[in-house]
């Protein structure tokens, strides 16, 4: 128990040397914009407007792709909201508070980022089906991942465990609907 104890105290003293760094932190403006412009495409409307986009002009495949990326979504969801609950780490904002974002949080608690989970499992389901969406769906990840430290809204621990988790689901959504041969 001390080795757990020991390690997540190091795993909360360097999230809060990091929080710190940024809450301090006078960025750039063009930073500044492409931030809150990630954090605010996290929020939820681009995937559903990616899903409907995708319905409409993404051929043979499009229900496979959709079904499979709103699935590991909505798990997504349901799981950060039931590890946030369980969990109840206060946000970066309940510590200090930031210099320059004044972006509030949509819920009180930080473990794990539901934003980068959601971020990354869609981004991995559809840029299965769409290779070629890839590399601006996984830039699109990590702008909300990164986002989300900068403004104050989660440690790095959060974001990490919220990309693994994400990374987690999608392979999950693809496997399960490969197996029910959806795919």
């Amino acid at each position: 128990m001390t080795i757990a104890r020991n390690l997540w105290g190091h795993i909360e003293r360097r999230d809060h040397r990091v929080m710190r760094r940024m809450n301090r932190w006078r960025a750039p403006r063009w930073i500044r914009y492409w931030m809150i412009a990630a954090t605010r495409m996290g929020d939820g409307w681009l995937w559903y407007g990616l899903g409907a986009i995708l319905l409409v002009f993404g051929g043979a495949e499009r229900f496979a792709a959709v079904s499979a990326a709103g699935a590991a979504g909505l798990t997504g969801v349901g799981i950060f909201k039931l590890i946030k609950l369980l969990s109840q780490r206060p946000r970066p904002c309940q510590f200090e508070p930031h210099c320059w974002s004044k972006v509030l949080p949509p819920d009180m608690f930080s473990f794990p980022s539901g934003h980068t989970m959601t971020a990354f499992s869609i981004s991995l389901v559809v840029s299965y089906f769409y290779p070629s969406l890839e590399a601006p769906l996984f830039f699109l990840a990590l702008s909300i991942a990164v986002s989300r430290i900068v403004l104050g809204m989660h440690f790095l621990s959060d974001v990490l465990a919220g990309a693994v988790l994400g990374v987690a689901l999608g392979c999950a959504s693809i496997t399960a609907f490969a197996s029910f041969g959806l795919i």
